[in-house]
């Protein structure tokens, strides 16, 4: 994986950790809107374009979700996609100095091009089921270095079905609760809490109850996992009962929503994710 030494080493001596509060704040709701009214003016949905420089273009870091199967042949992977994915991509170039790729891409878990790409995006894996060539090739990609962050999937019947395919997976690999003082919370943003989002709907319906979680209560504590390496490097990421995605996607939609859930949340957490992923 060539991406990521070049990776860590630019990111730790150029990452910029800017406040999500004065930057978003400044330019992002009022200029996001604008994009999203206007969107059919452009081919990004509205997300600003960037240059590449073309010495660098493959030292650049790329957003890369996986497309799986799931048992309701509902293609979930889709979630959110593209918007969350080019929102997040762009909101990355902007507030740090990363180089990155302004085009996210989307790639099977038995694709050969996975291994040029040190970290991937998985959402609501609640009804994932492995093939077996997936569980492989997904296998030998995380213990040779990859990182997976997996995200937005609610309530037990959900988590237990993504538990039962991690122990397919890696059977002999606990997944291992974090507690906030794991350096993932802090390595850019010094979050206070471990931060819940919920989809945007559900965010208003819930709003006059202080209500921020889907599924009743077996919904309401959110929950970030992982999976270690025998070296006692985090290979897996998971957000359980909780939307960073959706807080991404829905950034231009709402105000409110914005600043309460996107700027204060979301990025952080998916910003401080990917940091903490190349630089350990």
């Amino acid at each position: 994986m060539t991406q990521k030494k070049v990776l860590q080493l630019s990111i730790a001596f150029c990452l910029i950790a800017v406040t999500v509060v004065t930057v978003i704040a400044q330019r992002g709701f009022r200029n996001q809107q604008s994009r999203q009214l206007n969107a059919r003016d452009y081919d990004r949905s509205g997300v600003p374009d960037w240059e590449v420089d073309p010495k660098f273009v493959d030292d650049t870091f790329t957003f890369v979700r996986i497309r799986y199967h799931d048992w309701g042949g509902r293609s979930q992977w889709a979630t959110d996609y593209p918007d969350s994915d080019l929102n997040f991509s762009y909101r990355l170039q902007e507030l740090t100095s990363m180089k990155v790729n302004p085009n996210p891409i989307v790639l099977d878990i038995t694709d050969p091009k996975l291994f040029d790409y040190p970290f991937i995006y998985m959402i609501e894996p609640g009804r994932l089921t492995f093939l077996e060539e997936e569980m492989k090739a997904l296998r030998r990609y995380l213990l040779n270095g990859g990182f997976l962050m997996v995200d937005d999937f609610w309530g037990d019947a959900e988590w237990e079905n993504f538990e039962f395919e991690m122990k397919r997976l890696f059977p002999n690999r606990e997944i291992v609760d974090l507690p906030l003082e794991h350096p993932v919370f802090h390595s850019v943003y010094d979050l206070k809490e471990k931060p819940q989002v919920p989809s945007i709907g559900q965010a208003h319906q819930g709003r006059p109850f202080g209500i921020t979680w889907e599924r009743g209560e077996e919904g309401r504590e959110v929950h970030y996992r992982g999976i270690f390496d025998d070296k006692g490097r985090m290979m897996v990421f998971i957000g359980h009962n909780t939307d960073l995605g959706d807080g991404w996607e829905r950034e231009g939609e709402d105000e409110w929503y914005f600043k309460e859930f996107s700027e204060k949340k979301a990025y952080p957490m998916g910003i401080n994710v990917v940091f903490y992923a190349m630089t350990h």
